[in-house]
């Protein structure tokens, strides 16, 4: 009579999966061999210093040297010599204090100096008075007058400016020409300034603001002065 055997406890049913098994564990061991890595033992680096082993120096004893007291400093005696009584000593004749009356001019002989008149610059803006451009002469307030005077010397440097300046000179775009100028007690204009892009804009800038027309004075309590004004010149070059 043959024995009994539970089918599942035959393990020759699993055999293949137990050889598989077997051989992913013999290859894993192999690759563990392959990168097992040994390093030979450093010797100790004597270059790291180590702060618990400085040794102290002991610094060198200085020896300052005696110094010498410098002498006491000489004592100048002044010494007085007595001059005898006795003796002939000529002294200087003393000028009469007494003035001569006939010297004395009289009042009337005196000649006043005469004033000196200063010339006196006041800016544009805060002159009382300012200088009356031909005409403006019917305005009769002042801020009409400012008005005025800037109106008229914008249309005339506009007139007079040689914008095509600027294209012969090569430049581009919006240009300002800076001019600063005095209009003198007597309504010349003088003492012309410029500053511009080019030499040549401030040349033309000087040849037009000389051309301005004889003006009346600006005035400062009632008398005449000389009046500083600024006028900006912008042009376009178009080509």
């Amino acid at each position: 009579m043959k024995p009994k055997k539970n089918p599942k406890a035959d393990l020759r049913r699993r055999w293949v999966l137990f050889l598989q098994i077997g051989f992913i564990l013999v290859l894993f061991l192999a690759l563990q061999a392959f990168q097992w890595k040994t390093y030979d033992p450093k010797p100790p680096d004597d270059s790291i210093v180590s702060i618990d082993h400085i040794e102290e120096e002991t610094p060198p004893v200085v020896v300052k040297p005696e110094q010498t007291p410098p002498p006491p400093p000489k004592t100048i005696v002044d010494v007085i010599e007595e001059i005898p009584d006795d003796l002939d000593v000529e002294e200087d004749p003393v000028q009469p204090t007494e003035l001569d009356l006939e010297d004395i001019p009289e009042p009337s002989d005196i000649e006043e100096p005469e004033d000196i008149e200063e010339d006196i610059k006041v800016p544009y803006d805060f002159i009382e008075n300012v200088p009356i451009f031909p005409g403006c002469e019917y305005l009769t307030g002042n801020d009409d007058r400012k008005k005025c005077m800037s109106t008229k010397i914008s249309s005339f440097v506009n007139k007079e400016f040689n914008t095509g300046l600027g294209a012969e000179l090569g430049l581009t775009g919006t240009n300002l020409v800076l001019v600063m100028f005095v209009v003198n007690k007597n309504g010349l204009v003088e003492q012309i300034q410029t500053r511009a892009p080019h030499p040549k804009l401030e040349e033309e800038a000087r040849r037009v603001i000389g051309k301005l027309p004889l003006m009346e004075p600006g005035r400062q309590r009632g008398k005449a002065v000389s009046v500083s004004y600024t006028i900006p010149i912008r042009f376009k070059v178009q080509h």
